[in-house]
């Protein structure tokens, strides 16, 4: 599989060689390496660990290791990678010598967002604490959190690119605010850590992203109008298609976070994301097939447009990074791993 995504892995190297210097050697952990997030990081982890010889490791946490490796047989054969069975809220401090982390468990989960918010703060909340309390005694080199532009709340209609100066915050008088609640709260416990411990926290907001193994059957509107396409069904959009995105294809997320963990300023948060917007409605264009039709079910009303799109000068200036993949190919992309993955699945 590594192999598939030669392209995309040798883009990542190229945009980050000059941080792996350090690195020869040293063992790596993350949380949340199942998900989107993780199986990049997996996968770029090993192209460049064995393209550069760094003779490293990477050490992944999962509740379930055998249900992982089912769905993703083909990391048995990188030995470079293990797994530690346990939960966020109580994995066990391991001995073994662990030089840097990437917090990157609880990715935005709109059903247990609203399901059972309680689970998901104290996840996020709690979860990140012990995280931290790990680095702590390892005394690590660097540690990532995956953040969310929902440490913001609403953005505004009037302003186009949010930075990271904003001040806004999410309604606490509304329960769906609990992610976004959850995570300004991890970010406060790594700014604690970093006072009190020293510890070199480095975070890093994220957007909106697409590319292979993005869900297709959850709530991201780019997943659902691929799934919609690959199973010739019509595309509708529930509300009136007006609310701009920006989605950053999965290679340059990694590239961008694997930049922010070794580059990164101590304590400071980088927007991590496209800010080239686009509306729902012009996506839905863009990924739909000449054969698909596109039904936009509420008419357009007079109030704000809704935008949620960073503003990432700050990632560009200080640490040299850029969009590298355009949303077509991004699009193009996923929509061919999906195919050939469903192709395959039916041999």
């Amino acid at each position: 599989m590594i192999s598939y995504f030669e392209d995309d892995l040798s883009t990542v190297l190229s945009n980050t060689k000059d941080c792996w210097g350090e690195f020869r050697g040293k063992t790596l952990f993350i949380t949340g390496g199942t998900g989107f997030f993780g199986i990049w990081l997996q996968m770029s982890f090993i192209y460049i660990n064995r393209e550069l010889n760094l003779n490293a490791k990477l050490i992944v946490l999962t509740r379930n290791e055998e249900s992982f490796l089912n769905k993703y047989a083909w990391l048995k054969e990188y030995k470079e990678v293990t797994f530690l069975k346990g939960d966020i809220l109580d994995f066990t401090f391991i001995e073994e010598k662990v030089d840097y982390i990437i917090h990157a468990a609880t990715e935005a989960s709109v059903k247990l967002n609203l399901e059972e918010p309680l689970t998901m703060f104290e996840t996020v909340v709690n979860g990140t604490k012990r995280v931290l309390e790990f680095a702590r005694i390892k005394k690590v080199k660097s540690f990532l959190l995956t953040s969310s532009g929902a440490v913001y709340g609403k953005q505004p209609a009037d302003i186009e690119n949010i930075k990271e100066d904003y001040q806004g915050a999410p309604n606490p008088s509304d329960a769906a605010a609990v992610y976004g609640e959850g995570k300004r709260m991890a970010e406060v416990l790594c700014a604690v850590y970093h006072k009190h411990f020293n510890l070199p926290v480095k975070i890093a907001r994220c957007y909106a992203f697409i590319g292979p193994y993005l869900p297709l059957d959850s709530h991201f509107a780019a997943g659902n109008f691929i799934s919609n396409v690959i199973k010739q069904e019509d595309i509708v959009i529930q509300g009136d298609g007006t609310p701009f995105r920006s989605y950053m294809y999965s290679a340059d997320l990694v590239t961008w976070l694997w930049k922010i963990l070794f580059n990164g300023e101590d304590n400071r948060p980088y927007n991590v994301g496209s800010d080239q917007s686009i509306s729902i409605a012009d996506l839905a264009q863009l990924i739909a097939t000449s054969e698909t039709e596109i039904k936009i079910m509420t008419p357009k009303s007079n109030q704000p447009v809704l935008r949620y799109v960073p503003n990432v000068d700050n990632a560009k200036r200080e640490l040299g990074l850029k969009i590298y993949t355009n949303l077509e190919s991004a699009v193009y992309k996923t929509i061919r791993f999906n195919q050939n993955t469903l192709n395959l699945s039916k041999k």
